[in-house]
């Protein structure tokens, strides 16, 4: 059975950073990880993603140079580090696996995704 196990997500103040990580579990062979966020009444959209190896990275315009993502693929964890946090980063945040770092940013290509973690930022 594929699990997705987020954690990490909170209420910080505008400037502020967060860390969150991610567990998977039940999946075989090679693929990337990565976050998706949505806000209430907007569609899901890419945030970052990771390699299977952990040296290729793509972020989403809107948190580079913010966001960090990195990946300990010897227990199959993904950790998301958001510094500078804004507003606008407030969301749901979910986990997600893919084939590969091309397929990991179109929500239509997600193979599977975490259940979800709230972020959320005042100002």
């Amino acid at each position: 059975q594929v699990q997705l196990v987020e954690s990490g997500g909170g209420l910080v103040q505008t400037g502020g950073s967060l860390r969150l990580s991610c567990v998977a579990s039940g999946i075989s062979g090679d693929y990337a990880m990565g976050w998706f966020r949505q806000a209430p009444g907007k569609l899901r959209e890419f945030v970052a993603g990771v390699s299977w190896g952990g040296f290729g990275t793509f972020y989403a315009d809107s948190v580079k140079g913010r966001f960090t993502i990195s990946r300990d693929s010897a227990k199959p964890t993904v950790h998301l580090q958001m510094t500078a946090l804004k507003p606008e980063d407030t969301a749901v945040y979910y986990c997600a696996t893919a084939s590969s770092l091309v397929t990991i940013r179109d929500v239509d290509d997600v193979d599977y995704w975490g259940q979800g973690t709230q972020v959320t930022v005042s100002s």
